[in-house]
């Protein structure tokens, strides 16, 4: 396989890959949520590197501050 052509593969998949991510953010919140929660919390502990806690940081969802009539999607704010 010459390089050009796996160079193609890696764009598509990583095209793919992206579109699948918005699609699950957008259809499945919740879903997304608790998958990033998931992903963060092992990097958090005590005694990880410094670098793998920030990655954590990035990857957690920002807090939510649900009222009454808030359904969580972050738009107001």
């Amino acid at each position: 396989m010459s390089g050009g052509l796996l160079l193609q593969y890696v764009v598509v998949a990583l095209a793919a890959l992206a579109s699948v991510l918005v699609v699950m953010h957008k259809r499945f919140p919740g879903t997304t949520r608790r998958l990033r929660i998931a992903l963060a919390l092992p990097l958090l502990r005590e005694g990880r590197p410094a670098w793998m806690r920030a990655i954590s940081r990035r990857l957690a969802p920002t807090s939510m501050a649900t009222g009454k009539d808030c359904g969580g999607c972050d738009s107001c704010g």
